[in-house]
């Protein structure tokens, strides 16, 4: 038992690394969902969120005042999923919200630039400049985020145990190179690191209590 977190810019191939690689483990797969779980159960406008982790603080205050908050929200809902294990995550912050929980493999996915913008051309129905402009604001505005609220670049390979440039292999060959690093036994759930997630997700529901008991509103 074990979790994982694969974290990818645009058009990098992560998401189908992750679906596959669950369907091998059989893992459950989240990304969106947790996008979804959030916004319902704090009655937040989904796109909100979704801007919220792909733009830096400053877009963030002028939502609701600062970005804290729903860092607290969005980590709660994503903890609640952690403590029931055998889970693949794909998307968002997971290598922040997760880094500290010994039995979490954290993988980077990275494709080159040229693949990135055939993709977005192709989904997207634009130019190959369009398509460039895109993805380098995205990868910059994830990186803002990443360093104004943890303090790290998310292009930091520091950050993960593992950085895997599809570029050159297939999705298959980094589903095979992640699921046998996952039978070491470095990344099995032991008793104290599910101890751990226990505190961590108990202690993000408490956080979001006392923002309620206080009268806190998003809007």
């Amino acid at each position: 038992m074990s979790i994982v977190t694969i974290t990818r810019g645009s058009y990098s191939r992560g998401k189908e690394v992750a679906e596959r690689l669950a369907a091998k483990m059989g893992y459950q797969c989240i990304s969106r969902d947790v996008l979804l779980e959030a916004s319902e159960e704090f009655n937040i406008p989904e796109i909100k969120l979704v801007r919220a982790l792909n733009d830096c603080p400053k877009v963030l205050e002028r939502f609701w005042g600062g970005s804290e908050r729903y860092v607290k929200y969005y980590r709660s809902a994503l903890l609640d999923h952690a403590r029931k294990d055998n889970l693949v995550y794909h998307g968002l912050a997971g290598h922040f919200f997760l880094r500290d929980i010994p039995h979490v493999l954290k993988i980077r996915i990275n494709a080159d630039i040229k693949t990135r913008v055939k993709e977005e051309m192709s989904r997207e129905n634009i130019s190959a400049e369009e398509a460039l402009y895109v993805l380098k604001k995205d990868d910059e505005e994830r990186r803002k985020w990443g360093i104004q609220v943890y303090g790290m670049d998310p292009w930091d390979s520091r950050l993960y145990d593992m950085v895997i440039n599809i570029s050159m292999m297939t999705v298959d060959d980094a589903v095979d190179i992640i699921y046998a690093l996952l039978q070491k036994p470095t990344f099995k759930t032991s008793p104290q690191s599910q101890h751990q997630v226990d505190d961590l997700a108990r202690t993000a529901k408490e956080q979001i209590e006392k923002l309620r008991s206080l009268g806190s509103t998003l809007f």
